[in-house]
């Protein structure tokens, strides 16, 4: 299949494909005799992993490796667990950081109720902040 082809069935633009396939993680095509690229439905498959790891939030150069391992003939599969488990941890972190600046950001809001808009000034730009 062409490229067009290729990226309406996996809902991709044709740029993000020939991005991936410059970055290595999608495998260069065969080439038409107009030179044309022509994929398989090899190609979809591998496109649907990166969306899916992508959505996990491992990033293009992890997926790199993830599919270095499996196209040298291994399991990528403890590798990936190893992934996810950061990513588990990176995830907590985060939603600490977030509840804290919430509990920052409603300490503003509580504030900012206990004051008047007028008493704003052209110095302070906003009390509130």
């Amino acid at each position: 299949m062409r490229i067009g082809e290729l990226a309406a069935r996996t809902r991709m633009a044709p740029s993000t494909l020939r991005y991936y396939e410059q970055r290595g993680l999608l495998r260069p095509p065969e080439r038409t005799p107009a030179g044309y690229r022509s994929y398989g439905d090899e190609a979809a498959q591998r496109l649907e992993f990166i969306e899916r790891a992508r959505a996990a939030g491992l990033t293009l150069t992890q997926i790199a490796q993830i599919l270095g391992i499996r196209d040298s003939g291994a399991s990528p599969c403890a590798h990936v667990q190893g992934l996810l488990d950061r990513r588990i941890v990176e995830i907590d972190e985060q939603l600490a950081q977030l509840a804290l600046l919430r509990a920052s950001i409603a300490e503003l809001s509580a504030r900012a109720e206990q004051v008047q808009p007028e008493a704003c000034t052209p110095e302070s730009i906003c009390s509130y902040l």
